[in-house]
């Protein structure tokens, strides 16, 4: 390269539009969820989730995007199926969707929770397009035994946002709040996001022997 001439910057891995498209979501999705429901409910980790992928996207920052993948990908389609099932039977197999059929809850505010359904695919073609980053187990864990305490502390009970209180929304009477937030605490990276990493592994061991 000539002295003094500019360097060439790596073409971006993620398109623009993409960028562009995501941050006019969240630009009207943050307001609006926060007018309706408050800004506890940015507590959950699916709503943290929305705000990290968006920084993820512009920065193209393959560990912050792959830790939101753990986040979102197994949640949102549970979500997906659980919401799906209801509306076709009337069932919730898995439950922590019936706010969706809830008359008693704004319209808006239920239109604007199908992000559940845009989250995986958009954190998907991210991880697809940069990598997966083996850190993100790592790091999502310590992420969410971060979020889970703060939400238990400064968040009301009645919303049970996270889980905190109970597990699928419902409130808990079993166990100590302590022990039971504790367990809670432990059990959400193994049974949320270890399965996601497994097979994000297994998809880049795979992908590495049909290469040879």
């Amino acid at each position: 390269m000539a002295h003094g001439a500019p360097r060439r910057l790596p073409q971006d891995r993620l398109p623009l539009w993409l960028k562009l498209a995501f941050t006019a979501w969240i630009l009207g999705w943050a307001p609006t969820f926060a007018m309706l429901l408050g800004t506890q409910n940015y507590f959950w980790l699916c709503n943290l989730a929305n705000f990290l992928i968006m920084v993820g996207l512009w920065r193209e920052n393959r560990l912050l995007l792959s830790m939101q993948w753990l986040a979102v990908a197994l949640v949102g389609s549970l979500w997906a199926v659980d919401v799906g099932t209801a509306w076709l039977t009337g069932v919730h197999p898995i439950g922590g969707t019936e706010y969706m059929f809830d008359p008693g809850q704004p319209p808006l505010t239920r239109m604007m929770s199908l992000y559940h359904l845009i989250l995986p695919p958009v954190a998907g073609f991210a991880i697809w397009r940069l990598g997966y980053d083996r850190r993100a187990l790592l790091w999502q864990t310590a992420l969410t035994w971060v979020v889970v305490p703060l939400t238990y502390v400064f968040t009301d009970p009645k919303r049970n946002i996270n889980w905190v209180h109970g597990p699928f929304g419902q409130p808990q009477e079993m166990l100590d709040p302590l022990l039971y937030l504790a367990g809670l605490t432990l059990l959400w990276p193994l049974a949320v996001y270890l399965p996601v990493h497994l097979l994000m592994i297994g998809l880049q061991h795979w992908r590495v022997r049909h290469r040879h």
